[in-house]
């Protein structure tokens, strides 16, 4: 009796025990759930619009800079001054949210500082040096499918540093925006105003711009888990501006200053409107409806830079270079989808 009652008894212990463990299971459930729709970017459609809106507006924006620069070239201005005054005018708000940030945050370590330096570098300056100089050989509408190569270059990266398999339907994904880039190229050799050599090294240099981009997109994806993206942008906005500015005291007299109204409006637009707005658009984008969908919306950029030039430059728009630009845009689109 004395046995059975303290079997009864356990077997009592082990059901109550049971019965929380079920409960807590449950209640952990609830939570997990619940924490998952708070993290998860809201779905509703006045938010999904709202956000793809943003995207949309700072991929077209980013993208004008382009326009901006081929407009700035005609006062007879070089990439080294070009560059510097679209820095001087985006510098003070980037180093304003760099000062707040190192006020509300906690300290850098040594490493990520000098990391800061080296991205800032090749991310930002030398990424866009390089652009705008190949911007004074080749059409925007070129200029602008090239830099969208930059995720085949951070897979093309990734598969021969990190050894990982690219899989069937990306090799898929960048034959087509290959062609798209060969089909734009070559129509732009035959009818290139500048001559073979030129958009050839304009290209060059251009490639060299989204390759050196591409770097610094891999070289970011730790630290920004680390130290956020609105302080990691501000910081690296700051080196590029400090190189960019430097670069011109070193290279240029401190007389080019001086250039006409219209160059100081351009620039301000240029550092303005396709600078900072775009950053902070596309940061607000991705806050709202996550990163895959507002790099996808960011897929208007080339489409919209071709409208442009053809609008604001009068670069004219063919059959092959719309055809280009769409295999562009669905090889990219293709690796987007790709998890």
């Amino acid at each position: 009796m004395v046995v059975s009652r303290g079997l009864t008894a356990s077997g009592r212990r082990r059901s109550e025990a049971s019965s929380a463990d079920s409960a807590d299971s449950k209640y952990n459930r609830r939570m997990s759930k619940t924490a998952t729709h708070i993290s998860v970017a809201p779905t509703t459609r006045p938010a999904l619009i709202a956000g793809l809106s943003i995207a949309i507006g700072g991929a077209i924006l980013f993208s004008t800079k382009a326009i901006v620069a081929k407009l700035l070239y005609r006062y007879h201005i070089d990439a080294v001054t070009l560059i510097a005054f679209r820095m001087l005018f985006s510098f003070p708000v980037f180093a304003g949210v760099a000062l707040w940030k190192m006020r509300t945050g906690p300290a850098l370590s040594p490493a990520d500082r000098w990391r800061l330096v080296g991205l800032g570098l090749i991310g930002y300056y030398l990424s866009s040096y390089l652009d705008f100089l190949g911007l004074q050989y080749i059409s925007v509408g070129l200029e602008r499918l090239i830099l969208f190569m930059t995720p085949t270059f951070v897979l093309f990266i990734t598969a021969l540093f990190l050894k990982r398999r690219i899989a069937r339907t990306q090799w898929a994904a960048l034959a087509l925006s290959y062609c798209g880039i060969v089909l734009v190229f070559v129509h732009d050799l035959a009818g290139g105003a500048e001559g073979a050599g030129a958009i050839a090294t304009g290209s060059l240099l251009v490639l060299g711009s989204a390759v050196s981009y591409a770097i610094y997109l891999l070289g970011t994806g730790e630290m920004v888990k680390r130290i956020g993206s609105l302080r990691l942008v501000a910081y690296a906005m700051c080196v590029s501006s400090v190189a960019c500015i430097a670069q011109f005291f070193l290279l240029r007299p401190a007389s080019l200053l001086l250039q006409p109204l219209p160059v100081y409006g351009l620039s301000l637009v240029n550092g303005l409107f396709c600078t900072i707005f775009p950053v902070f658009m596309t940061m607000a984008a991705v806050q709202r409806i996550g990163a895959p969908s507002a790099s996808q919306a960011g897929m208007i950029g080339p489409v919209s830079t071709l409208f442009l030039g053809w609008a604001l430059l009068g670069e004219p728009i063919t059959a092959v270079q719309l055809g280009g630009t769409a295999l562009v845009v669905a090889g990219i689109y293709m690796l987007s989808l790709k998890k």
